[in-house]
């Protein structure tokens, strides 16, 4: 890639939010300031919060386990800058099985003022009928498992390949559109599922960026999709991979518009 290695390390995200927030193990509790040396019950919606009031909150208060709270998503947001600000168990991913229902069948869309249950899953009275029927859309539309997806006829070429990187990231819950994948394999490789850039720092330090959306072979080792080849040139394996990446780093490939 032409930029100097900036895909290849993870971006750090602001998060403004404004309430004080507390943490136990994975349990994340918004609590009023009442006192010095009293506290009162968390309230049952976070609004507000900030990376660094999570870290001075769980250093300074120590809060009882409480059931799931809720957050309510504004401009700007994406599941993976949420679990990691409120400290998730289980990521994005977790996030988004606990609030499938009111996210619906993309998690890298998720539209401001919806909200979310944070720390369990959403409960079911907030499925909308618009939703539930996009679920069911979006499940029998995909192959039931990782199996059938590999096994299904897809042509040999670059739209074969990205619909069957589809298939399975939408089994393993990664999130990504044809559109976000096919313009960034085209600023990467033109569509060239042997291109490797020999030149950029990445290539200087022994590890140059290959395949289709021009991975190296470390984050290719550590965002390998199960059930996909090992090799890094195997367009298929590269998609998804670099799919995971980003979904991690950006929320979804459809977020990534230039180096990465």
């Amino acid at each position: 890639m032409p930029a100097k290695g900036k895909h290849r390390r993870p971006k750090s995200r602001s998060f403004s939010r404004g309430l004080a927030v507390a943490g136990t193990g994975g349990a994340v509790l918004a609590m009023p300031v009442i006192g010095a040396t009293t506290a009162a019950a968390a309230p049952a919606s976070v609004h507000t919060a900030t990376v660094a009031s999570v870290a001075a909150a769980a250093k300074s208060v120590t809060a009882v386990k409480a059931a799931p709270l809720s957050y309510d998503v504004v401009s700007g947001d994406s599941l993976s800058r949420i679990a990691d600000a409120l400290k998730v168990s289980g990521g994005w991913k977790q996030l988004y099985q606990d609030n499938r229902s009111v996210i619906g069948s993309n998690p890298a869309v998720i539209r401001p003022g919806i909200r979310l249950t944070v720390g369990g899953p959403a409960p079911a009275a907030a499925t909308t009928a618009r939703d539930a029927s996009a679920d069911r859309a979006d499940r029998s539309a995909r192959p039931a498992t990782l199996t059938t997806a590999s096994t299904a006829s897809y042509t040999n070429n670059l739209d074969g390949w990205i619909k069957q990187s589809l298939a399975i990231m939408a089994q393993q819950g990664i999130p990504g559109t044809y559109d976000g994948i096919y313009r960034n394999v085209m600023r990467e490789s033109s569509g060239n599922p042997m291109a490797i850039n020999n030149w950029d720092s990445n290539a200087v330090a022994g590890t140059p960026s290959k395949g289709l959306l021009q991975v190296i072979q470390p984050t290719f080792t550590a965002f390998h999709v199960p059930g996909t080849s090992t090799d890094l040139y195997d367009p298929i394996a590269n998609i998804t991979a670099a799919c995971n990446y980003a979904a991690k780093t950006y929320g979804s490939i459809d977020n990534v518009f230039g180096a990465y």
